[in-house]
């Protein structure tokens, strides 16, 4: 008894599940249509939530690895950073520094939203912005120089840098 009425009742919401019945009106022979599915607002706080998770995650990574490359360029000698990469014999020492303490000011500043979301959001997306450059120039240059591995590193940078820069530059203010 119980078996029936239940049946009959799934049967019924079947049938009146709106996005079934427009599908099967509109339906085209060996075209299967998928219904139209509308976030809850808690579902999509959620998502926004694991969004803003991950973005700050790669923020993290980008401003750890700036800042340590930086500081890097700033405090080790120029014998020892020739021999890492091959590009600071071709620049004055000067430039090499300077590049340093470019690198961890870009990476602070990517972390700034920390400090204020109003006054950071900008700062972040001119730091993400001036960070794209700067991998994009340093790509050509380590691809030129055939150091694969570098030209991966910046590749991998890259994309979690545009993906930043794509999605905190299209937040709403």
């Amino acid at each position: 008894m119980v078996t029936i009425s239940l049946r009959a009742l799934v049967g019924r919401l079947a049938r009146s599940d709106i996005a079934t019945v427009a599908n099967q009106e509109n339906a085209r022979p060996g075209v299967t249509k998928m219904p139209c599915q509308t976030l809850t607002p808690a579902r999509s706080r959620l998502n926004a939530s694991y969004r803003n998770l991950t973005l700050w995650t790669l923020q993290g990574w980008i401003a750890m690895f700036f800042i340590a490359a930086g500081y890097a360029k700033l405090s080790e000698p120029m014998d020892n950073l020739v021999e890492l990469m091959r590009w600071p014999a071709l620049v004055s020492e000067t430039m090499v520094r300077g590049l340093g303490i470019a690198e961890i000011l870009l990476a602070l500043l990517v972390l700034a939203p920390l400090v204020s979301w109003k006054h950071g959001r900008p700062l972040l997306v001119m730091a993400a912005s001036g960070l794209m450059l700067l991998e994009i120039v340093m790509l050509a240059i380590h691809a030129t120089g055939m150091d694969v591995g570098p030209a991966v590193t910046n590749l991998a940078l890259i994309a979690m840098t545009a993906t930043v820069l794509w999605k905190r530059a299209r937040e709403v203010r």
